[in-house]
This record gives structure tokens, sequence and C-alpha cells, in this order.
């Protein structure tokens, strides 16, 4: 998983859905698992 300052590019991705937890934002994706991101 990686740790960015802004998820935009990621969330242009076919299949990624970001979501909300804990107060962070994360990015993640079944169809490719390694598009996994935090937000910052």
């Amino acid at each position: 998983m990686k740790v960015r300052n802004s998820l935009r590019s990621l969330k242009k991705q076919p299949g990624s859905q970001v979501v909300r937890r804990r107060g962070r934002t994360y990015v993640i994706n079944k169809q490719n698992p390694r598009l996994k991101a935090r937000q910052g």
C-alpha cells in the first residue's frame, strides 16, 4: 500500500473504489490489488 498526498490518479483506474475508514481515505481495487493506497 502506498501513502500518497492525492488519490485522484488512482481513483480514475478501472475497478477502484474510494473508501473512508477511521478518518482516513483509502483506495481499494479488486481488479488490480496493486493499486491500494492511503491518503496523506
